[in-house]
């Protein structure tokens, strides 16, 4: 008899899923992509998946509510276009800065002001892929395109690593 996966997240704490992009530039895209792979599956214990798109401080609600989350995304590494990273939470980059315009705040920022407030998620995590182009233009990469099944795959263990198993 094995013991069950301990529940690291408090009980009212839902586990969110937040594919972040835009779709209109390239492979900044691919967060979206993956989100919708994984939403068309069921998890026990439910999870929740938020298409955050390019909504910045809008996603600050829902940010604060979460027990864990898992951010995908286009990530600047130092990586070849297409590898994918699992970025643990004292990896991601948080930081405060000076913006023109309150358009300009991206996740860094968003998590910055969570972890200020006293509400960062006690489980944080990003899947992400280098992207080959972040520029206007049609779709995915083909290096992208191909590390979809990886982006998935990570996602998937970062989940089950959670307590959370995939039904179908």
């Amino acid at each position: 008899m094995g013991n069950p996966l301990p529940d690291p997240v408090p009980d009212g704490e839902p586990t969110l899923v937040i594919g972040l992009g835009n779709p209109l530039m390239g492979d900044d895209g691919i967060g979206l992509v993956v989100l919708e792979q994984l939403a068309a599956q069921t998890f026990a214990p439910p999870v929740e998946f938020v298409d955050g798109g390019t909504w910045g401080l809008a996603l600050l609600p829902d940010v604060e509510r979460a027990g864990a989350l898992l951010l995908l995304d286009a990530v600047h590494g130092s990586g070849e276009p297409g590898t994918v990273y699992v970025l643990e939470a004292q990896d991601i980059p948080r930081f405060l800065a000076a913006k023109v315009s309150p358009h300009q705040v991206d996740v860094r920022e968003l998590l910055a002001l969570a972890e200020l407030r006293g509400a960062l998620p006690s489980e944080l995590r990003v899947v992400g892929v280098e992207p080959a182009t972040v520029d206007y233009g049609d779709g995915l990469s083909p290096a992208v395109s191909a590390a979809i099944e990886r982006m998935v795959s990570a996602a998937y263990g970062v989940l089950a690593g959670w307590g959370h198993t995939c039904a179908g």
